[in-house]
């Protein structure tokens, strides 16, 4: 075997600038496979926390039910102390208790249709990205009545400002008529439409006086410091509400399914653009091994003459090629590794890209997420396609006859 080895090292480099190219294609798709991948990864984890931190939270305590139907009665109890409890029992502050009903917010000109939210002004800059997107006035107080936060769309559409009114007008819990006039204190922008016409902020506990919630909410917010943690956390929390039916805990899948949808819609399109590639260092390999068989075809004609079995000389391609693609692999993962660590400490960005991210709150500079498997997943499907380019130079062998591969020029 080590005599296969050495022959096969030997034959590797009898063309040297040939073998150079070619392994450097696969070190080239190699670094810019770890690169994109880690960077990919690092994308949906950003996606991800900023997707989800934007409103609704990695997990949510709610009702049975009203993640489907989100009817004013699926209420949970108590849901201040509730959180509280959580907040103790997890040990994050990352827990906030939430209430919310579609109302008509009226303006002196104007009437929309909303969902106006009841939160807890402590908890809730923990846990959203709104209250750090006001950009007039500020954020709710525990001291605000009567105070409301709304989008600048909606602001627009309702033609008001800071210190102006709203009728708020809508349905108790138990059914009855619910009204009040609040207080515009603060105007938030995320630059999402749908976010920023539709949705208002109240105090909870101003929230639960207007629509007669008896100390009730609709779901309680749960966040992982990262979304790392996440399943962790869920764990935990799943274990302290073992035994009660009267609540039910949403996990983000279930809650933002169109996020993991259009996660697996772009690892689709991604891992479709890498495999392109790495057919083409395929057929690169394809092309190097053919004429490497071609070049010696006299030579292996000499040697079957001599009683070498057809079946050892394609092992010996074979192993020509796993050679090249081991030193494609090595070099490529090492190379593409320390590039993906250089832009995972200092961040990678392009022009245009902070203007941008100012507008949904994002950092300014995105940072790919170096793991074992971003770093090896793409090199190893490179050495998968290699070797598969390869059997077909190692088949030929079989088809070749001795005496007319001797007469070969």
């Amino acid at each position: 075997m080590n005599i296969i080895l050495r022959l096969a090292w030997r034959n590797l480099w009898r063309q040297p600038r040939r073998t150079w190219l070619t392994t450097g294609a696969m070190v080239f798709s190699n670094v810019l496979l770890v690169f994109m991948i880690s960077l990919q990864f690092g994308m949906y984890g950003l996606m991800i926390n900023n997707g989800l931190k934007a409103f609704t939270g990695h997990m949510q305590v709610q009702a049975p039910g009203f993640i489907d139907d989100e009817k004013m009665r699926q209420t949970v109890a108590d849901v201040v102390p509730f959180a509280d409890e959580l907040r103790r029992d997890l040990g994050t502050d990352l827990v906030a208790a939430r209430a919310q009903a579609f109302v008509l917010a009226s303006s002196e000109d104007r009437s929309y249709g909303i969902a106006v939210f009841g939160v807890e002004p402590d908890y809730e800059p923990l846990m959203s990205s709104i209250p750090g997107l006001v950009t007039e006035g500020r954020f709710l107080e525990n001291g605000d009545e009567a105070g409301i936060v709304v989008g600048t769309t909606l602001a627009k559409n309702l033609h008001v400002g800071i210190g102006d009114e709203l009728t708020v007008l809508g349905s108790g819990v138990d059914g009855s008529f619910a009204a009040a006039v609040v207080n515009i204190v603060g105007i938030f922008d995320t630059g999402i439409p749908d976010i920023d016409r539709s949705i208002a902020e109240m105090p909870l506990a101003y929230f639960q006086d207007v629509f007669y919630m008896d100390g009730r909410g609709h779901r309680i917010v749960i966040n992982a410091p990262i979304i790392e943690q996440a399943n962790e956390l869920q764990a935990r929390a799943e274990a302290l509400l073992a035994g009660r039916d009267d609540v039910v805990l949403q996990d983000w899948d279930a809650l933002e399914p169109g996020l993991k949808q259009a996660i697996q819609a772009d690892i689709s399109s991604a891992f479709f653009m890498y495999g392109l590639l790495a057919i083409l260092v395929a057929f690169s390999v394809l092309n190097t091994q053919l004429m490497s068989v071609l070049e010696r075809t006299r030579e292996f004609g000499i040697v079957m003459s001599l009683g070498l079995k057809p079946g050892r000389l394609g092992r010996l391609v074979m192993l020509e090629t796993a050679m090249m693609g081991v030193l494609g692999i090595v070099l490529g993962s090492i190379a593409g590794a320390l590039v993906t660590w250089y832009f995972s400490v200092n961040g990678f960005a392009y022009p245009g890209m902070e203007e941008m991210a100012v507008q949904f709150n994002l950092p300014a500079r995105m940072y790919p997420q170096v793991t074992p498997l971003s770093v090896l997943i793409g090199p190893l499907v490179v050495f998968l396609f290699t070797m598969l380019a390869a059997v077909y130079p190692a088949l030929r062998l079989h088809w070749l006859e001795p005496v007319q591969a001797m007469r070969a020029a």
